[in-house]
């Protein structure tokens, strides 16, 4: 049917030859040859699952190859989303792709009940590192943050539920969106084509590599933090540095921020929302000997409580004014508002737990910190409740491979496990 260049670890006797001119693996009713992955809930059911697993489990491997060996940045996810899009077509179901072009929707089933599975498709700007047989196929584009284990199991789990479709006790539909890794996120623009309409719940999963693959965590209430982006132009007259006295000093003002706004907001803002001020690029002048006409200060306000993110905006700016305004340095503030924190619903998360619990057992479930990491997730807990869980997919041993990071990787069993979970949370929402 379709020729994928996923490149498989170790190529059975006689392997095919993909469209890259390497070997490639055939996506076929046959099956593909990969290496095996293990299934760590196998047996738990239900029946028709364990053997939808039995049956696929190597084309699962084979898509996430793929999609792994040809990432896609953000709103670039056409052959991602071609890719996902031509899969649910042949499995009779009818996905509705994105005004933009990339992302899309797709329900399965039939009813007045609707819950929602999502997962984010974009790839980082950077260049991978892993020495995979599978790495990424271009510079400048990696998965380094599961995005492409996201899809893929949001994908299975679709698949396997469309088995049996005519059987489910209502609709679930499947949110593959894009642009997750650009403020304020692709969330939105789920949300505005529609893509909640009639949903009563909504679910999602991260990757995290500090939790042991065949483990979920989960949280009731925030589990991520509102992220904002600042950014900090300063101007002045310029001169040279033996007369500061005689224009603004530029670095000097610089200065004053960096270290000055942290501090000033470490006393004006509750130290329990856990908020940091982190700047993670600074640029000013060349010359030793010369006070630098402009300058550019970036960095990444974040904070675990929806409150005082309401109350952020104004309060940067004021904070920023006072510390500038004695300089004498003319300045302008970009304050980008970026995504709110995940709050995960409590009602949700216990239907949550309980699925985790059917797919993979009592022993898989484990409780989970909330993150100063952002996710465009709490677009959507703004509208309808719902839950977001993390994946565990370290493999138990050797380093703890972190996301954003070009040498990122996971343990491919976690593919399985996420499906698992995935299908039996549907399945819960739609019960309960």
């Amino acid at each position: 049917m379709t020729v994928l260049d996923s490149r498989p670890d170790r190529p059975a006797d006689g392997e095919r030859t993909g469209a890259g001119g390497h070997p490639g693996v055939l996506i076929s009713s046959g099956g593909v040859s990969m290496t095996a992955v293990e299934d760590l809930g196998a047996g738990r059911g239900p029946a028709w699952l364990d053997a939808w697993l039995l049956a696929n489990a190597a084309d699962v491997q084979a898509w996430f190859r793929h999609v792994h060996a040809n990432p896609e940045l953000s709103r670039q996810e056409f052959g991602t989303t071609e890719l996902v899009a031509g899969l649910l077509k042949q499995a009779g179901l009818q996905p509705q792709v994105m005004p933009g072009g990339t992302g899309l929707t797709c329900d399965i089933g039939t009813g007045d009940r609707c819950v929602a599975l999502r997962a984010d498709m974009d790839a980082l700007p950077l260049t991978e590192a892993t020495g995979l047989p599978y790495a990424a196929t271009a510079e400048g584009a990696c998965h380094a943050c599961g995005h492409d284990a996201h899809t893929t199991i949001l994908l299975a789990a679709g698949l396997a539920l469309a088995s049996v479709a005519d059987e489910l006790p209502g609709r679930v539909r499947l949110v593959f969106q894009p642009a997750e890794e650009v403020m304020p996120g692709g969330a939105l623009e789920v949300i505005e084509a529609g893509g909640l309409a009639g949903v009563e719940r909504i679910f999602g999963l991260h990757c995290d590599p500090r939790l042991e693959v065949g483990r979920v965590g989960t949280r009731v209430g925030a589990i991520t933090s509102a992220t904002d982006l600042l950014e900090l132009h300063l101007t002045s007259p310029g001169g040279h540095t033996s007369r500061p006295h005689l224009t603004a000093d530029l670095v000097h003002a610089l200065g004053t921020v960096i270290t000055g706004l942290p501090a000033l907001l470490s006393r004006r803002v509750d130290p329990r929302s856990g908020t940091v001020l982190v700047w993670g690029a600074v640029h000013a002048g060349e010359a030793p000997n010369a006070v630098p006409r402009d300058g550019l200060l970036r960095g990444t306000l974040r904070t675990g409580d929806p409150t005082v993110w309401a109350d952020l905006q104004p309060l940067v700016a004021d904070l920023v004014q006072s510390l500038l305004v004695p300089t004498g340095v003319g300045y302008d503030l970009h304050h980008r508002r970026g995504v709110p924190p995940v709050v995960n619903d409590a009602q949700s998360t216990v239907l949550l737990e309980g699925a985790v619990t059917a797919a993979l057992g009592p022993a898989a479930l484990t409780t989970t910190k909330q993150s100063s990491g952002g996710e465009d997730f709490g677009w959507y807990l703004e509208e309808i409740p719902g839950s977001f869980m993390r994946l565990g997919v370290w493999p138990g041993e050797g380093p703890m491979r972190d996301l954003h990071q070009p040498t990122f990787q996971l343990d491919e069993r976690a593919l399985l496990t996420g499906i698992r979970v995935m299908t039996h949370t549907a399945l819960a929402a739609l019960t309960a």
